[in-house]
């Protein structure tokens, strides 16, 4: 799918232009004016996140990644950013492959005029992909309580299938615990800081029982491996990131790490029922396993789904608490008390393991 060329003469960019003269603000401040886009919308709606700027158009959103360094990426070049572009397109075309459309170069002109594809210098590269209506959503259907049986049916329809032909990932039953112990004390190592001010002898607790649900119940985890139930999955599976459709979709998967997607099914199931049911909605969790787990012959254990659960919910503590390190943030309380409720949800489900 082409894209035209649009210039912005209202916003030059300095002459003799190159991928690193034009800063983040100047791309942002383009991206955010309806005239920029070849399809004239209505408006643009601009949304931020720690990696990157998403502007919503009437009928399409792009994605800009932020030239930004952690641990676990570094978005830093042009190079990069494209090939991660790329990267994100082809990945979650497994689970939404008509919401994906393109990658499409960030242009500039001689005269430094930013445009969305073209003739001139790529200066960055967008994440090209149909906007799907809010409502469809299932976070969104979850407030509405609006969820409805069989298109909840249908997304365990898909993800039993994703799964099924996904890349097995061949790991040693002792090496699954190993990487789990290990997901466990990074978490319980990160919470424990003191600046988040967070209940150190709970986040200590609910560690500890992690970790004794390791050694108690070894053989539950292990068979996972034994099994070849390891796969190549998603990494990042929320209710904001379900479209209930129909037809059903999956977006944003974790592209950027693949370490992140190496994963058990159940555990991502897991991970999407806790966040269902932190907005208060367990049974859309219970529903999903149950279908998933008549689907593809994949009845997991209730102790192993509350042991998944409860690494999930400290794991997004931990995301949740990182925000309060980033001076800009907003609304720090909210992020406060998010945490709490992940490390609530944590010592709930290890309690019930």
């Amino acid at each position: 799918m082409s894209t035209k060329h649009v210039s912005s003469p209202s916003a030059p960019a300095p002459r003799g232009t190159c991928a690193d003269a034009i800063g983040v603000a100047a791309k942002v401040a383009f991206l955010k004016r309806p005239a920029s886009y070849p399809d004239s919308p209505r408006a643009v709606e601009a949304l931020e996140t720690h990696l990157a700027w998403v502007f919503l158009t009437d009928r399409h959103a792009y994605k800009l990644k932020k030239p930004v360094r952690y641990p676990f990426l570094d978005f830093t070049t042009l190079a990069a950013r494209r090939s991660d572009a790329e990267e994100e397109v082809r990945l979650n075309r497994r689970l939404a492959p008509a919401i994906y459309l393109e990658v499409v170069a960030l242009t500039a002109d001689r005269e430094g005029r930013l445009g969305i594809g073209g003739e001139g210098t790529a200066v960055d590269w967008l994440v090209k992909m149909r906007r799907l209506p809010r409502e469809r959503m299932l976070d969104h259907a979850i407030a509405a309580q609006s969820v409805d049986g069989a298109a909840l049916r249908a997304v365990a329809e898909l993800l039993a299938a994703f799964y099924r032909d996904a890349q097995r990932i061949p790991l040693a039953p002792a090496a699954y615990r190993r990487r789990l112990r290990e997901q466990i004390e990074g978490n319980v190592r990160a919470l424990a800081e003191p600046r988040y001010g967070l209940p150190a002898e709970a986040i200590a607790r609910t560690a500890a029982a992690q970790l004794a649900f390791l050694e108690r119940r070894p053989e539950l985890l292990e068979a996972r491996a034994r099994e070849g139930r390891i796969v190549d999955g998603h990494g990042d599976l929320r209710p904001e990131h379900v479209a209930l459709g129909p037809p059903p979709a999956i977006i944003d998967c974790v592209e950027f790490n693949r370490d992140f997607r190496i994963l058990d099914p159940v555990d991502e199931l897991a991970y999407l029922a806790m966040e269902s049911e932190r907005l208060g909605a367990p049974s859309v969790g219970a529903t999903l396993l149950a279908h998933y787990g008549a689907q593809a012959g994949d009845r997991a254990p209730e102790p192993l789904i509350h042991f998944y659960k409860s690494v999930r919910a400290a794991l997004r503590a931990k995301l949740a608490a990182w925000h309060l390190d980033d001076p800009t943030v907003r609304y720090p309380s909210q992020w406060f008390n998010r945490t709490q409720a992940y490390l609530a949800l944590a010592d709930l489900h290890i309690r019930e393991a």
